[in-house]
């Protein structure tokens, strides 16, 4: 018998990149931009892929990091104010193993010609399955992809 538990915590992230809101938002909606820095960022095998970036709107995914182990990931967007902010409930696992829920909220802040973005997450990870160190890590270079996307956009202006 499986041991079960629940670990609650709530993570922040706080990041200012030379984009606009609109900029930042943009790369957040746009199927492309999103593609190159939150689905193709690990360079992870895909074996599916939707985005449907709409209040009641879903993203889901299913990667494998090395061929064998499945990750699905499964989004559903419950506010999305553009250059301002997106909340979006997710919950991943692994094979057939939920390792974890969450609430994420995504503010997007103008400072000048900046933005300062605050992710915040609130999780519950599940049965040791996951950890939240692990979690906030992941995060944290996707929020750097982030940053490499936006530059390559600015560049290509």
């Amino acid at each position: 018998m499986t041991d079960r538990s629940v670990t609650h915590a709530t993570f922040v992230i706080e990041r200012v990149y030379d984009a606009s809101p609109a900029r930042v938002f943009k790369a957040f909606s746009d199927p492309a931009a999103r593609n190159r820095w939150f689905v193709k960022a690990d360079n992870w095998p895909i074996a599916e892929y939707t985005f449907d970036f709409r209040v009641g709107g879903r993203e889901t995914g299913r990667f494998s990091p090395d061929g064998t182990m499945m990750v699905y990931n499964e989004t559903i967007y419950h506010d999305i104010v553009p250059d301002n902010r997106m909340i979006f409930a997710y919950s991943m696992l692994i094979g057939d193993k939920r390792i974890s829920s969450s609430l994420a909220t995504v503010e997007l802040k103008a400072e000048g010609a900046k933005t300062r973005l605050f992710y915040t997450e609130q999780g519950a990870f599940l049965d040791g399955l996951d950890k939240v160190a692990d979690r906030e890590k992941g995060c944290r270079d996707l929020y750097e992809q982030l940053a490499i996307e936006l530059e390559r956009s600015a560049a290509v202006a």
